[in-house]
């Protein structure tokens, strides 16, 4: 795990992972196009889902920006899967199941719920430009305000 947090102007941390509806996503694929990484905690909770389908209902205009969504979280390539089938989740989310991913972004970490402690995903994003740089980042957003940050600093790009 890096010592130091991600900041915005950092080159942003190379990946490649499995992801929903048999897709690999991969940062080489995405070279010279901007795109956003959202880490969420679990999928088909009420605080995912609201996320996930924010984005979802904001992938036209993301598109027409030529931003491309990929969420992630430490589930199972099978439980992404029902969980992008059940609310029609067409954008990838990717499976980060030894969590290697969230590590090198900041985002596994050490969580307090009911007087127990715990290692889980921090619900963060990193908005990545065209030149592989972190343009934005936002950490425990919150799912009902996620979409409209997003498009908001990507339309900026």
């Amino acid at each position: 795990m890096s010592t130091e947090p991600l900041k915005v102007g950092d080159k942003a941390p190379s990946f490649s992972l499995l992801a929903s509806r048999g897709r690999t996503v991969s940062s080489a694929d995405l070279a010279g196009h901007p795109y956003l990484l959202y880490f969420y905690p679990k999928a088909d909770t009420p605080g995912c889902t609201t996320q996930a389908c924010g984005i979802q209902e904001t992938l036209p205009s993301l598109a027409k920006l030529d931003l491309t969504v990929i969420g992630v979280s430490p589930d199972p390539v099978t439980k992404i899967d029902r969980f992008a089938d059940k609310y029609d989740l067409t954008f990838p989310l990717a499976s980060d199941a030894d969590h290697a991913l969230a590590e090198r972004y900041g985002t596994w970490v050490e969580k307090s719920m009911y007087g127990r402690t715990y290692w889980g995903m921090e619900r963060s994003s990193f908005l990545i430009g065209a030149d592989g740089l972190i343009k934005a980042i936002w950490r425990k957003v919150k799912p009902a305000e996620h979409a409209a940050l997003v498009e908001k600093a990507a339309s900026e790009l």
